[in-house]
């Protein structure tokens, strides 16, 4: 008999079939066919494995790449210790663990939270100056001494501090220099050298192709805003500048410490606002503590600064950036002051545990990075004079005797010989007034010599230098120079994963700038393409890289 196939259910026919049945026309045995659907099913889950394992990775990758592109609310802080090298710290932990009777284990809050070191150099230099130092934070660019964020090419470059205002950011700069000093400078404005202080002014109350791009301004330099109409301006010409940022930027301002006073802490800011509580620097924190009632200090400025832009950004979805200069710790290695430097920096710490006091009890992420743009002075915490067998010690306590800063002993020298000058017949009255009233009762020094004292009647403009001297000696505190020098510094952060993958290292202080930048997730670029448009070409045609530097006047010059 015929067997039946059913052409519409070949599956079916195959049943109906002997086994050994052969059809010429396909060839296939029932076997092979099973075998095909089994190979088919594998091929199709594997396919759908794969499919949804491609599925899952695009996901995540989108989220992660989404979550870059637009992060959540947060904060950054950073701050600079300018001039402050490793040395620095050792010298101020073992001060403060000697003055307060602390265990040799206790340390500074900073060596709590170091990460790793950056190298220094400049574009057109091994040893960086403050400029040069600072535009690699701002601009994330090398480039020449002197230059505030412009490019070796003398083309400016934007900075994050721009960028973040552009993208919705609030921002501050704390310092206790002067506000247009060459750090605070570097992240709001554009010039070829840091002695253009009258235009850089100008552009950090606003007035440049950007517009206004700073919140808040803490420290000191009024001198700069001052018309030089009137007492107490250093400007080189008549203009106004505290009139102009507040009639045509809407500044408010204070410019005493009545004035930050009625700040309340942070909470009464009317933003923008700008305290300039000093003509020049805010004294040295040695003789600051002195004057309280006149002048605030660096960790009061920034409590101030963080509760003010934490209220402003309370309803808005971007927090703030904020930077913060311990100023005047490069200027005590300037001086090569020991004294001065130590309660700078343990100021400066005070600053920075108030600054992770603020991150401890914000609800919007914060990170602090901080390091130094060079160190200054080339400190040892250790000498061997000349003559002398090597001694392998150095002593705080004849930092704790000092009641002054040398910056201040030399300034009522000064005011001294202006009214009493210097003859044969008044040299001995005058080092016996020094010996006194500096010395002594300044230092807490009892032994100078007459070598040492016959110095301020012989050099008396270089007096500062004959202070510094007699206290470094007598701790046994060495300074190799009065300038920078290309020694790596640290760098210290609350949140070690948020650097890189949070490994230490060492790293380019461009490094650092990069970081800000991709936390903020701010595009800087478009911020320098936009200043090359709008900005005119500079004449560099006087601007003198290589000119030789009157070591005596450093602090004037390169800071």
């Amino acid at each position: 008999m015929a067997t039946m196939t059913n052409e519409n259910s070949p599956l079916l026919a195959d049943q109906d079939r002997p086994d050994n049945f052969i059809d010429n026309d396909t060839e296939t045995t029932p076997k092979t066919t099973s075998r095909t659907r089994e190979v088919a099913l594998f091929i199709w889950a594997l396919l759908a494995t794969a499919a949804v394992i491609v599925l899952a990775v695009w996901i995540q990758h989108n989220q992660q790449t989404t979550s870059r592109r637009v992060p959540e609310k947060r904060n950054l802080v950073m701050m600079v210790s300018d001039g402050m090298g490793p040395a620095s710290l050792s010298l101020t932990r073992s001060y403060r663990q000697h003055v307060h009777g602390l265990p040799i284990d206790d340390t500074l809050v900073l060596d709590q939270h170091f990460w790793g070191t950056s190298r220094t150099r400049s574009s057109n230099s091994l040893v960086t100056d403050s400029a040069a130092g600072a535009t690699a934070f701002s601009c994330g660019k090398k480039t020449y001494n002197g230059a505030i964020s412009v490019t070796p090419d003398y083309e400016p470059c934007g900075t994050v501090l721009e960028a973040a205002k552009r993208a919705g950011y609030h921002t501050g700069l704390v310092v206790t220099t002067d506000i247009t000093d060459a750090t605070p400078a570097c992240f709001a404005s554009h010039v070829l050298m840091r002695v253009m202080e009258d235009d850089i002014a100008l552009q950090e109350i606003g007035d440049g192709v950007l517009g206004r791009s700073v919140d808040l301004m803490l420290g000191g330099g009024r001198c700069h805003f001052l018309p030089n109409t009137t007492e107490g301006s250093c400007r080189l010409d008549d203009v106004d500048v505290v009139r102009m940022a507040k009639e045509k930027y809407n500044w408010t301002y204070a410019d005493s410490r009545k004035g930050f006073n009625s700040l309340k802490g942070g909470n009464n800011v009317q933003l923008p606002f700008m305290g300039l509580f000093a003509s020049n620097d805010i004294p040295f924190e040695l003789d600051r503590r002195n004057m309280n009632d006149t002048y605030p200090s660096l960790s009061e400025m920034a409590t101030t600064a963080l509760r003010a832009l934490e209220l402003a950004t309370a309803d808005s979805d971007k927090g703030f950036f904020l930077m913060i200069e311990g100023s005047r710790i490069d200027h005590a290695g300037h001086y090569n002051d020991p004294a001065a430097q130590v309660n700078e920096v343990i100021e400066y710490d005070r600053a920075f545990k108030a600054v992770l006091d603020f991150i401890d009890q914000s609800n919007t992420e914060t990170v602090l990075v901080a390091t130094s743009d060079h160190e200054t002075g080339g400190l040892a915490t250790a000498i061997q004079p000349p003559g002398h067998l090597p001694v392998y010690n150095w002593y705080p306590q004849v930092l704790a005797n000092a009641s002054s800063s040398c910056e201040r002993l030399t300034a009522r020298f000064q005011d001294h010989i202006s009214s009493n000058p210097i003859s044969d017949s008044s040299a001995d009255k005058i080092k016996s007034w020094v010996n006194d009233e500096l010395i002594v009762s300044g230092l807490g020094i009892t032994d100078a010599t007459d070598s040492e004292l016959d110095l301020f009647v012989e050099k008396p403009a270089e007096a500062i230098y004959h202070l510094t001297d007699i206290i470094s000696l007598r701790a046994h505190v060495g300074w190799s120079t009065h300038g920078h020098t290309a020694v790596d510094v640290n760098i210290y952060t609350s949140d070690p994963k948020g650097l890189n993958d949070g490994s230490r290292r060492n790293v380019e202080n461009t490094d650092v700038g990069v970081f800000l930048r991709e936390y903020l997730d701010v595009d800087v670029e478009e911020i320098t393409k936009e200043l090359q448009e709008k900005m005119a070409k500079p004449d560099v045609s006087m601007l003198k890289l290589d000119a030789p530097i009157d070591e005596y006047h450093l602090r004037d010059i390169i800071g």
